[in-house]
């Protein structure tokens, strides 16, 4: 499937939110990550905000409105296609034979 091309819709407004969430998501890790540079931050500072931030559950979130868009207006197999490119994603704590840890930078 060719997905440069293509464009699916969603309301303005989960739109919004999504990217709400993701600018204070990336701009605070930005920030975390200059202050661990500099020494006034340790890990569990990001665990710390991933917690009391509820990063998880709102990038949950994020993905299931997009989900949803998806599902209603592509068909069965293209959200097939993009769902098994999904699963070839990096993540945490998952090695595969031959390659370096999912955690370490390569």
């Amino acid at each position: 499937m060719d997905m440069s091309s293509r464009e699916v819709r969603m309301p303005l407004g989960d739109a919004v939110a999504i990217l709400h969430d993701l600018n204070e998501f990336v701009v605070s890790l930005d920030r975390l990550g200059s202050r661990q540079a500099c020494g006034a931050a340790d890990d569990s500072t990001v665990g710390k905000f991933i917690a009391d931030w509820d990063v998880a559950r709102r990038l949950a979130h994020a993905r299931h409105v997009i989900s949803v868009a998806l599902d209603a207006q592509l068909s069965e197999e293209e959200n097939a296609e993009i769902d098994s490119l999904c699963e070839q994603g990096r993540f945490f704590g998952t090695t595969a034979v031959g390659n370096p840890p999912a955690d370490q930078p390569t």
